[in-house]
């Protein structure tokens, strides 16, 4: 069977490949944004460390115990 002139197998073919890439591509894109969650969430923490907020945190809770 025929379809423009083209084999029905190829058209398959041709959309299974679309369809692949698209999901490779929105699994692609979540990863991405997951490892700019982790970025962030690392440099958020890595500047409380240097403002020093861990050491005054970890101070406090040894006065009050």
């Amino acid at each position: 069977m025929e379809l423009l002139g083209i084999g029905l197998t190829t058209w398959i073919t041709v959309f299974g490949i679309l369809v692949v890439a698209l999901v490779a591509w929105k699994i692609i894109k979540f990863a991405f944004k997951i490892f700019l969650v982790i970025v962030v969430a690392a440099l958020i923490l890595f500047g409380l460390d240097y403002v020093g907020v861990f050491d005054t945190l970890q101070n406090l809770l040894v006065s009050f115990l």
